[in-house]
């Protein structure tokens, strides 16, 4: 960490907050189906839908974290509401689609067809939520609507939007959609942005990148400096 503002190596805050990720998801807003669920697959014993009204049985959480974008910037003190995705798993996955034992590795799928992986032991930690709202307000569609992951202390292409299915797997997965670039954990303490440079190489890439970058993904407004739908499927 910086000592004089705290955030992690490389980063930089900005007062925007915009949806961001690949240029093939960015633009897309995804058909929330009318009645949500979370498709359970993987290794597995038993397949599973789960209706997102289930999780009303799980106790929620209220937190405030920051969000460190792979692309250098860093939006602070977001404050989230939902439940973690270890109680989720413990009280409704469990029970309900029966992983396997030594199941190790979480697969998160989107609507809008993105999918990310983490470790189940960096998943599980104390701060990983499935939230729903933002701010004291159900989720925008730009944000996630109706669900996402907030993994804090991973890279924001770790916090999919729009989940829609959960896959759990004993062997390590290939990377999905972020392909080569994608880091298996992509911790920002460790400035793990990719998994072919070293992180200062790839930051030295988006620095000088980010203005442009910038300009295209947020409103004229709010281009200040730092301070396809899919259905899911097993």
């Amino acid at each position: 960490m910086h000592p004089a503002d705290g955030l992690p190596p490389g980063q930089r805050a900005i007062d925007a907050f915009p949806r961001w990720g690949l240029p093939r998801f960015v633009r897309q807003r995804p058909t929330v189906p009318r009645s949500p669920a979370l498709r359970l697959g993987g290794d597995v014993r038993r397949p599973h839908d789960l209706p997102l009204e289930a999780l009303a049985t799980v106790p929620r959480r209220e937190q405030l974290s920051d969000l460190h974008c792979v692309a250098t910037w860093t939006r602070r003190r977001l404050h989230w509401s939902g439940w973690l995705l270890r109680d989720v798993y413990e009280q409704l996955i469990v029970p309900r689609a029966a992983p396997r034992a030594d199941a190790r590795f979480a697969v998160f799928h989107g609507l809008d067809g993105y999918r990310t992986r983490l470790p189940l032991e960096d998943a599980f930690a104390a701060d990983v939520l499935l939230a729903d709202a933002l701010d004291g307000r159900p989720l925008s569609l730009a944000h996630g609507a109706p669900l996402r992951l907030v993994a804090p202390a991973h890279y924001g292409y770790k916090s999919a939007k729009h989940v829609c299915g959960i896959e759990l797997w004993r062997e390590p997965p290939e990377p999905v959609t972020q392909d080569w670039r994608e880091h298996p954990r992509a911790r920002v303490a460790l400035e793990e942005r990719g998994s072919v440079l070293p992180g200062w190489a790839f930051r030295v890439v988006y620095r000088a990148f980010l203005p442009l970058m910038l300009r295209a993904y947020l409103p004229p407004a709010r281009r200040s400096g730092p301070r396809r739908d899919e259905q899911c499927s097993r």
